[in-house]
């Protein structure tokens, strides 16, 4: 029984964001917000979501110990991507506003809280922003993007060998799927599953045609190639800018934007390997408006969703170019027990809480008391 059971506003307001769960907690590293300074090279702030307490904190900045250790932490950025391997988030890629893109490999240590750059070798892929990155065993795959240098989309597929710290280009066979940007790629089994993003209609260069591709391409990492795979009959509109994930051998996705439909999307669609097919879910609960640009992570059975952009309500459903940034956050949960179900009872229909246990209590006002770390809104380019 699919459920959004929370939302709580104050939150950091953030787009274009890129967060990992760890344990209970939710890590989330940088992002954009509208009326932000991304022209100065402060170092990118790090936010904390405890899934237990509801809370939201922010680190103070890691201290680097010395001029010579400043480039240990990545500055302030978007379209990033952040995975988790052992004790260690790996951020990769992204843009600032003066120094473009990077592809310089930031390490966190989440349990002393600081920033190293490991020493790598191998074919380093080029600087760009809008690509994805999972993790497979000991290596983090990283898909597509917009690569800076070349001004142009890309699907070559690089690997990172966190044993070695070497990076190599895959020699894919196959028919690659299209060079593209803000895609999303989820790891099941020893498969990559690659969906939507914004392509050009003409090829790899940036031509102001855009497509979105509706359809699933897949990665097979045991034998590095694409796979040649059925077309479900049934399909969402093909988007950039959406979440995806995985849970019980299924992908999910949700939200994201479609520009030639200029439409902003709020659906969750399940994607079923083993038939190939997709079929809508409505989960039970009012859930987020449409947007893009969110960070959806998995903790145990529950969905954090947080973030992202939308048109501004007065505005309708349109206009890309008026948009509202989001300090909200969702749960949802897939297998709401009977207690959450209670809770949610006692507050959706305001009954009386005095004869409760004091940590029942203390739940139902972690889930109705919004966070007040959240910058002001502003409106601006999405």
């Amino acid at each position: 029984m699919l459920r959004w059971t929370t939302h709580l506003e104050g939150g950091p307001r953030r787009v274009n964001h890129a967060a990992v769960s760890v344990g209970h907690k939710v890590f989330s590293f940088g992002g954009y917000c509208s009326g932000e300074d991304y022209e100065t090279l402060r170092q990118i702030d790090v936010h904390i979501f405890n899934t237990v307490s509801l809370r939201w904190m922010k680190l103070p900045p890691v201290r680097t110990g010395g001029r010579e250790h400043a480039r240990d932490a990545p500055y302030m950025r978007y379209g990033h991507t952040a995975v988790l391997l052992e004790d260690t988030i790996y951020i990769w890629g992204g843009r600032n506003d003066t120094e473009g893109a990077c592809n310089v490999l930031y390490a966190f240590d989440i349990n002393n809280h600081r920033w190293f750059t490991p020493k790598i070798s191998g074919t380093v892929p080029g600087a760009r922003d809008g690509h994805s990155a999972c993790i497979l065993g000991k290596a983090m795959y990283v898909f597509g993007g917009y690569e800076q240098l070349a001004d142009c989309f890309s699907n070559d597929i690089h690997k990172l060998d966190t044993t070695t710290m070497t990076w190599s280009l895959i020699n894919a066979r196959g028919t690659p799927a299209r060079w593209r940007d803000f895609h999303s790629a989820t790891i099941i089994g020893t498969k990559m599953f690659v969906f939507g993003g914004r392509a050009d209609r003409f090829g790899p260069f940036h031509s102001n045609n855009e497509i979105y591709c509706n359809k699933i391409k897949v990665f097979d990492t045991e034998t590095n190639s694409w796979l040649n795979t059925a077309t479900a009959q049934l399909l969402p509109e093909g988007r950039r800018s959406h979440s995806a994930f995985s849970y019980n051998g299924e992908l999910y996705i949700f939200g994201g934007y479609n520009a030639r439909l200029d439409r902003h999307f709020n659906d969750l669609w399940k994607f079923k390997p083993e038939t190939f097919s997709w079929k809508k879910v409505e989960p039970q609960g009012k859930g987020p408006c449409p947007r893009r640009r969110q960070c959806c992570c998995m903790v145990g059975d529950r969905i954090i969703l947080f973030g992202g952009t939308s048109p501004c309500p007065e505005q309708g459903m349109g206009d890309e170019f008026n948009l509202m940034d989001h300090s909200d956050l969702y749960i949802l949960d897939f297998s709401p027990n009977l207690k959450t179900l209670c809770k949610l009872a006692v507050i959706n229909y305001s009954l009386d809480q005095g004869g409760l246990p004091h940590d029942i209590r203390w739940e139902l006002n972690a889930m109705t008391t919004n966070s007040n770390i959240s910058r002001p809104i502003f409106s601006s380019h999405g």
